[in-house]
C-alpha cells in the first residue's frame, strides 16, 4: 500500500512548485548584467506578522535585541468587523540613490557591484547622520560599539548561493530575492510595484524593494497600528549646544567684521579690540569640541570631513574648523598690533568660512526624511541665532565704555532678535494652518501635538523669554547707554545676554524633540532607531 504524503513532503514539493526561496536552501537567480542589482521582493498578502524574520536576521548577525536591521510595521484598515490587518517586513531598500551614502561624512557607505548599499565599520565614527537623512530609518546605532550598523542583505551568504536569513526564516514565503533591472525599475515599474501605504517618497532614493500588495479596500483610510504612540525625538543635547554657540561666534564675528570696515571707512567709531576677538572665539572654542559627544567614536572625529563632494556635514565641520582656526590667527594679529588693513584682510575669509559653515550646518537638517526640519526657516533661524554674537560684543562695548559702537551696534542686534520672534509666529501659523491634503500631514500633525501639547510650557517660555531678553532688555540698555548709565548698561546687556542664550539653548531644544520622520508605519519594535 502505498504511503500518504507527510507535511514536510507537502511542503518541500509546494516550494519547488512555486519557486519559494524559504528554507536552507541554494537561491536560483540569474547572474547579473550590467545595470541589474539585487533586490528585495516583499509579499503583504503572505505575510502573517510573526517577526520570525526580525530573529533570523539578530541571530545570523549577532545584533542584541535592541537592535534590528529587519523591522516589521503594522497598519490596519476597516472598522469592526471588516478589518484587515497589514505588515510591512522592511530592511535596507539598498536604494539607487542612498541617501545614507550621500549624507555620510566619512564615506563610510559604498554601494558594490551588485547594487548592495554596504556600511563599512571601521570607517563609521557614530555621527548617526545617516539615521536622520535615510527616509525609511534603516541605519540603526550600534551603542555598544559606537557605530552605526544595518542590513547588508547577507551579502556573503548570497556570494555563496544561499538565501539571507530573513528570506529562509520566512514561513509564509514573504521575502525573497531578485534581480532588477535599475533603469527599467525607475522608469516604469518603480511607481507602480515600489510603493507601498505609509512608506516615504520614492523620489527621495529612489527604494529597489518591489511589494505585492492585497487589494485594499477603496477610500478606507489605513492607519498605522502605532498612531497612538507620540514619543519625543531624542533631545541631542551636544548638538543643540554646539549649534547655538558657533552661530553665537559666526555673528559676533560680522559684527566685528563691520567694525573694523566702518573704521577703516573713516567713520569716527574706534576700531575693534582684542578683548572683542577673545570674546567670539570663546563660543565657537567651547561648541566645536562638544559636537564630538554626540559622536559614537569621538577620538575619529576629525574624518567628518572626509566626503565634501556630497556631504553638508562633511562641509560644516571643514569650513567651522578653519573658520575657528582663523579667529584664533586673528587673536594673534590683533595681540601683536597688526595694521588694521591687514586684520581686515584676514577676516573676510574667516567671515566667508563663517558665514558658509553656518550656511552648511542648515542644510544638514534640510533632509525629506524630516519634514519639520525640512523648510526654509531652519537656514533662517540658524542665521537669526547670531545676534547672541551680537550681544556679546555689545557687552564688551558697554564694561570697555565704548558707547558709539554700542549704540551702533544695538540696531541690528534688536533687528535680528524681532526676526527670531517673527519665525516663532510664522512656525505658529504654519502649524495652525496646516493642510489636511499635504502628502506630509501625517508626520507634521504630530510634531505639531508634540509642540502644543507635549512641550506647550516650554514653548510658551521660549517665546516670553526671547521677547524679554532679546528685545526689551537691550531696548532699556539703549536708553541707558544713551543717557550715560554705562555701569547698568553693561548689567542690563550681560543680563540679556544669558537670558538669550538660554532662550536660544531651549528653541534649539524644541527644535530636535519635536521632529517626526519619516520611517516604518506601525514601527512597534524600533529598536535603537534615533526617536
Amino acid at each position: 500500500m502505498s504511503q500518504l504524503p507527510t507535511p514536510i513532503d507537502s511542503f518541500l514539493k509546494h516550494k519547488a512548485d512555486t519557486g519559494m526561496q524559504c528554507g536552507n536552501y541554494s537561491i536560483d537567480i540569474p547572474e547579473l548584467k550590467p545595470g541589474q542589482q539585487y533586490r528585495f521582493h516583499f509579499d503583504m498578502t503572505a505575510c502573517v506578522g510573526c517577526h520570525c524574520c526580525e530573529v533570523a536576521c539578530n541571530e545570523q548577525n549577532g545584533n542584541p535585541a535592541e537592535i534590528k536591521w529587519r523591522r516589521v510595521g503594522e497598519m490596519e484598515t476597516g472598522h469592526f468587523p471588516n478589518v484587515l490587518q497589514l505588515f510591512n517586513s522592511m530592511s535596507c531598500n539598498h536604494c539607487i540613490d542612498p541617501a545614507c551614502l550621500n549624507g555620510c561624512p566619512t564615506n563610510s557607505y559604498i554601494k558594490l557591484d551588485n547594487g548592495i548599499v554596504y556600511h563599512v565599520d571601521e570607517d563609521c565614527i557614530g555621527c548617526q547622520y545617516c539615521t536622520w537623512n535615510c527616509p525609511y530609518e534603516v541605519p540603526v546605532f550600534h551603542e555598544e560599539r559606537g557605530i552605526v550598523t544595518k542590513c547588508h542583505m547577507c551579502v556573503d551568504k548570497l556570494e555563496a548561493g544561499q538565501t539571507p536569513a530573513c528570506v529562509q526564516a520566512c514561513p509564509a514565503g514573504a521575502i525573497q530575492i531578485e534581480v532588477v533591472d535599475k533603469e527599467e525599475w525607475i522608469r516604469s515599474d518603480m511607481a507602480k510595484e515600489g510603493v507601498a501605504p505609509h512608506l516615504p517618497d520614492i523620489s527621495i532614493t529612489k527604494p529597489t524593494t518591489r511589494y505585492t500588495l492585497p487589494e485594499l479596500p477603496e477610500g478606507e483610510e489605513i492607519r498605522p497600528a502605532d498612531e497612538h504612540i507620540l514619543k519625543p525625538a531624542h533631545p541631542e543635547f551636544p548638538l543643540v549646544f554646539m549649534t547655538v554657540l558657533t552661530q553665537m561666534s559666526v555673528g559676533g564675528f560680522l559684527a566685528l567684521f563691520f567694525g573694523e570696515l566702518l573704521h577703516l571707512l573713516g567713520l569716527d567709531l574706534p576700531a575693534p579690540s582684542l578683548w572683542m576677538v577673545l570674546a567670539v572665539l570663546a563660543p565657537a572654542a567651547v561648541g566645536l569640541p562638544l559636537s564630538a559627544l554626540h559622536l559614537g567614536r569621538p577620538i575619529l572625529a576629525v574624518t567628518a570631513m572626509k566626503n565634501l563632494k556630497t556631504s553638508w556635514l562633511s562641509r560644516e565641520a571643514a569650513a567651522l574648523g578653519v573658520y575657528a582656526g582663523g579667529v584664533t590667527l586673528l587673536a594673534g594679529i590683533y595681540y601683536l598690533g597688526a595694521p588694521a588693513w591687514l586684520r581686515l584682510l584676514v577676516e573676510i575669509p574667516v567671515a566667508v568660512l563663517g558665514i558658509y559653515g553656518i550656511y552648511a550646518q542648515s542644510m544638514i537638517y534640510r533632509i525629506p526624511a524630516r519634514p519639520a526640519w525640512n523648510r526654509k526657516s531652519t537656514t533662517l533661524r540658524f542665521f537669526g541665532t547670531g545676534y547672541l554674537g551680537l550681544l556679546l560684543v555689545a557687552v564688551v562695548l558697554a564694561i570697555l565704555g565704548e558707547t558709539r559702537s554700542l549704540l551702533a551696534l544695538m540696531a541690528p542686534t534688536l533687528m535680528l532678535g524681532m526676526a527670531q520672534m517673527y519665525l516663532i509666529y510664522e512656525e505658529t501659523l504654519f502649524y495652525k494652518y496646516l493642510d489636511e491634503e499635504n502628502p506630509l500631514y501625517y508626520q507634521l500633525s504630530r510634531t505639531k501635538r508634540l509642540l502644543e501639547e507635549h512641550f506647550g510650557h516650554l514653548k510658551r517660555a521660549r517665546l516670553l523669554s526671547l521677547g524679554i531678553f532679546a528685545i526689551a532688555l537691550p531696548m532699556l540698555a539703549i536708553v541707558f547707554a544713551a543717557a550715560g548709565l554705562d555701569t547698568p548698561a553693561a548689567w542690563l546687556l550681560a543680563f540679556a545676554f544669558l537670558g538669550a542664550t538660554a532662550s536660544e539653548l531651549l528653541g534649539r531644544y524644541l527644535f530636535y524633540t519635536t521632529v517626526v520622520p519619516l520611517g516604518l508605519a506601525g514601527n512597534f519594535f524600533a529598536g535603537n532607531q534615533r526617536h
